[in-house]
């Protein structure tokens, strides 16, 4: 069954529903690092190991509870299962705001989990309305979103935490999940019809079961999948250390870190939201794969061997066509999945990405707290950047060879 015409403002509401998400999700990295610290007493290279650990408390929620929604999804549809997770996140960011102890931080980031389905579900209701030759394009728009919301977001916390205090960014991203919730309310329609829609089956919905529904696909849907896993781990390494690394190697302040993640997010939004619909078309999607892999590993290693703060804002350049890699895999496996079962792919995706963030932020930040502490054989800040440019040659290998598989990646 091929996928309805794309409504005239169906995409443009799906785009702003993620970009204030997103806002309210980077609006808090700046500040979290002091936070901790706050809290704690700690040092910051100490403090990354228990960033490290609040991550992987809502990455294992998410991992749970990730296919259930996504199934949900394709049962009761995209509006009702996209409210209730935006809803769940205000109260995550009013809770870590109010947080007298480093035990609520972990209560948020759970309730955060449990509800961590808004970016699944909205690249199912990005499937549903979307022709297969035009689902990279897509995908590549809701990085853009993503962008923008890495520019605002980190950009607006940094300066929040730094005039009003570190937990003011926490209240600000609660009221625009409140205010994300709202607007979808009123105004993003459904994607999913009735009669397209399927029965909830709970052997789906885990994350087992889901991801061994990708053995039901073409071999290369599951290669891919792998690959992707392998690439996902890897950025761990930025979302898991950013923050921490650039205090304790640079002393910036929550407002240069803020300015850094502000960088980046406009790279993602020239590249996912521009030139992804000039470079994908052109090149097809397994060189447009290629092409952000060996970008992502040049920047990687920028960063693991930076000496000065400007050098981070240079890795950022060189690593901007990594963002080709998320969107065109994903569009791979999405043009050979049948139409009602977007989400329960999506689903898988997620579950994926979430075991990369179950793994990725304790084994990142373990690293950079080992490397820099006093037990260390020799001080290297990098050594984290370093293993997610191993990873990436991991999965620029396997994808390599996903290229030569019947029904594998197009040119």
């Amino acid at each position: 069954m091929t996928s309805p015409p794309l409504s005239r403002h169906a995409l443009s509401f799906i785009f702003i529903t993620v970009l204030i998400d997103t806002i309210g999700f980077g609006i808090v990295i700046p500040v979290l690092p002091q936070l901790i610290v706050e809290l704690t007493g700690q040092p910051v290279n100490e403090a990354a190991r228990l960033g490290g650990w609040l991550a992987f408390a809502y990455a294992i929620t998410q991992f749970g509870f990730g296919p259930v929604t996504g199934n949900l999804s394709d049962r009761f549809g995209r509006r009702p299962v996209l409210l209730a997770s935006l809803l769940a996140f205000a109260v995550d960011y009013m809770l870590m705001g109010i947080a007298p102890t480093l035990t609520l931080l972990f209560v948020g980031r759970v309730i955060a989990g449990v509800a961590g389905a808004s970016y699944t579900t909205a690249y199912a209701y990005i499937a549903d309305i979307s022709p297969p030759e035009k689902r990279a394009q897509n995908f590549g728009l809701m990085g853009m979103a993503f962008g923008f919301g890495f520019i605002l977001g980190p950009a607006i916390g940094g300066l929040v935490g730094e005039q009003f205090g570190t937990r003011a960014p926490f209240f600000v991203a609660g009221g625009l999940a409140l205010l994300n919730a709202a607007y979808g309310w009123f105004i993003l329609p459904e994607s999913l019809p009735r009669e397209r829609r399927r029965a909830f089956d709970i052997r789906r919905a885990n994350p087992v079961g889901t991801l061994l529904q990708l053995r039901r696909y073409q071999p290369a849907v599951l290669s891919l999948a792998m690959a992707l896993f392998i690439w996902q781990l890897g950025h761990q390494a930025l979302q898991g250390t950013w923050a921490f690394y650039t205090i304790y190697r640079f002393e910036w302040t929550p407002a240069m870190v803020g300015a850094s993640l502000a960088a980046v997010g406009v790279t993602a939004a020239i590249v996912q939201g521009g030139l992804v619909r000039v470079i994908i078309p052109r090149i097809g999607e397994r060189r447009a794969v290629l092409l952000g892999m060996a970008s992502g590993l040049a920047g990687f290693l920028v960063y693991a061997f930076a000496a000065q703060g400007w050098m981070m804002f240079a890795g950022i350049a060189v690593a901007a066509f990594s963002g080709l890699a998320y969107p065109s895999m994903n569009a791979l496996m999405s043009q050979q999945v049948e139409s009602n079962a977007q989400g329960e792919l999506q689903g898988a995706v997620a579950s994926l990405l979430s075991l990369a963030t179950i793994i990725g932020p304790p084994l990142m930040t373990q690293l950079f707290g080992y490397f820099t502490g006093p037990n260390a054989p020799f001080q290297l800040p990098g050594a984290a950047f370093l293993m997610a440019a191993a990873l990436t040659i991991g999965s620029l290998l396997l994808f390599q060879r996903v290229g030569g598989q019947p029904g594998g990646a197009r040119a």
